[in-house]
């Protein structure tokens, strides 16, 4: 179990505690989730047919810079773009490039602008053109429901496995597959600290909620099994089986009575379809 870390809010450390953080860092995190949610409600005029994952990713990086931050992603142990884009049977960390997206595709966009050393870290998916399959609309309706019933656990007393088991129980009752491999964390200064937030798990486990505490939720739900592999590119995590995968990801804040979404859209497009 995780160690308790009360800290100043300017400090940055690897200390693999969980740190709870003051008005401070909640200020911080509004203003980087802010961004965030702003460059993914941007997107979706531009995620149609025939746009390419690079001018997606030039697009956000354009606006994380516009907007007073960096992208976290940049850099980030050699990944060399300002987002992940991942398609259809990618799970998560879908790296940018020459690929034209494609009516019918649904595609997430996960970004993380750091701003003023705050990380907002969120992702959303999107339909692309007018002829999504129904079972991948039904595919995303369920994994952002399976993320919102998460963070409804998010509150101070409960435990990380109230959220997994909120998350794993309502995905699986469809018989989709959540994945194992790749979880939330939790954030602030850092881009990836404690705890780790797996989407699978008994309830009334792990480390207890506090206030202060930072951390992602963001579930990866196959429509297949919930098995994923990482391709030779040591990034992009597809489904063993092809199957379809969906996510969405938020930054949330324990607060005295509950949670805070630092990364809930301005203009209320939290999922699609997008008007």
């Amino acid at each position: 179990m995780n160690d308790i870390l009360e800290i100043d809010d300017a400090v940055i450390g690897h200390s693999g505690q969980i740190k709870l953080h003051g008005p401070k860092g909640f200020e911080g995190m509004r203003a980087a989730g802010r961004l965030a949610a702003e460059i993914l409600d941007e997107l979706t005029k531009h995620v149609v047919p025939g746009i390419t994952t690079q001018e997606i990713d030039d697009i956000v990086h354009r606006m994380t810079r516009d907007g007073g931050g960096y992208p976290a992603t940049l850099g980030y142990r050699g990944y060399t773009k300002s987002c992940c884009t991942s398609i259809n049977h990618v799970v998560c960390h879908g790296i940018p490039g020459d690929r034209a997206l494609k009516d019918g595709d649904i595609v997430n966009i996960d970004v993380t602008p750091i701003l003023d050393g705050w990380h907002g870290d969120t992702s959303r998916m999107y339909f692309v053109g007018d002829n999504v399959p129904i079972k991948a609309k039904r595919l995303v309706d369920v994994t952002y429901e399976a993320m919102m019933r998460g963070i409804a656990m998010a509150k101070p007393g409960n435990r990380l496995g109230d959220i997994s088991h909120a998350i794993q129980s309502y995905a699986e009752s469809f018989r989709y597959g959540v994945v194992h491999e790749f979880c939330g964390h939790g954030l602030g200064r850092e881009f990836h600290s404690a705890p780790e937030v797996v989407h699978v798990g008994k309830p009334g486990t792990g480390p207890e909620l506090k206030p202060g505490m930072f951390f992602t939720i963001e579930p990866m739900v196959n429509i297949g099994k919930a098995a994923c592999k990482v391709l030779d590119d040591g990034w992009t995590a597809v489904t063993r089986d092809r199957s379809l995968s969906a996510q969405f990801e938020h930054s949330v804040g324990i607060t005295e009575d509950g949670c805070e979404i630092f990364t809930k859209s301005p203009r209320g497009l939290d999922k699609p379809p997008y008007a």
